[in-house]
């Protein structure tokens, strides 16, 4: 973990990871939850092709000390740590849905959500087909070890029985930093973003870390947050807020205003 330390002040050359290195499985679920209350978050490489592509685009980097290199790992470059500025961030009960998807939820849907019933899961559809493959076995089995200590969680979305979207992130006090999200049914992410939101909000959460800027994070309520106001919000103290689990109907996130 102490190779960790410092890493919030490293600014990546333009825009990309501040650090290569390390071994997930090393730094388990406690190194990795440490990793992200300094703002990082991990993104393997998918093969040894993708670290070698690492290697040749920011090896110079590296060596030029404006990258850091961690120890650990048979390959450094297998391993890259991220921590954009500025960062994406949303207030937890301000997802937005649109109005159209408001209204469907509203007039005739019968989905209904929860929250970490289907961690496992919701890791496997955000695996599924995703090409290049970031989230590794050896990530998810870190992600299912901090879910086990409750810094983890997850929102689904179903239709009956059937999972049809999700979400999935690591809360750091009143910070929740989403990792990735799926959908099997059109628009049934965002209703997974919408739905953990409004529940880390109620558990006293103050923010969602979209991580990516894009459209599509724009599309939900978005909005860029200079990277030195995002670690004090991460580093305010609280402790971390746990998200309700229980069913509930989807609709209700549909309601007017």
């Amino acid at each position: 973990m102490k190779a960790l330390e410092g890493l919030d002040v490293w600014r990546g050359p333009g825009g990309g990871p501040v650090a290569f290195g390390g071994s997930l499985g090393a730094l388990g679920p406690g190194g990795l939850l440490t990793a992200y209350r300094r703002g990082l978050f991990p993104l393997p490489a998918a093969d040894v092709y993708a670290g070698a592509y690492n290697e040749a685009v920011y090896g110079d980097a590296v060596e030029a000390g404006e990258v850091a290199l961690l120890p650990g790992g048979a390959d450094p470059y297998a391993l890259a740590w991220w921590s954009p500025d500025p960062r994406p961030v949303i207030a937890p009960d301000g997802v937005r849905l649109g109005s159209r998807l408001a209204r469907r939820l509203r007039n005739r849907s019968s989905w209904w959500t929860s929250a970490d019933r289907a961690f496992g899961r919701v890791l496997a559809g955000c695996a599924e087909g995703r090409r290049p493959v970031w989230l590794t076995g050896e990530l998810a089995d870190v992600l299912l070890r901090l879910h086990e200590l409750g810094a983890a969680h997850s929102g689904e979305v179903w239709e009956g029985e059937e999972l049809i979207g999700g979400v999935f992130g690591i809360a750091v006090g009143p910070v929740l930093s989403l990792d990735s999200m799926f959908h099997r049914r059109p628009d049934a992410s965002r209703v997974a973003v919408a739905d953990l939101g409004a529940r880390f909000a109620a558990a006293g959460g103050r923010l969602l870390d979209a991580q990516w800027d894009g459209p599509h994070v724009r599309s939900l309520g978005a909005e860029p947050m200079a990277r030195s106001r995002y670690l004090a919000e991460l580093s305010s103290g609280g402790g971390g807020a746990v998200p309700d689990g229980a069913p509930l109907p989807a609709a209700r996130l549909g309601k007017p205003g």
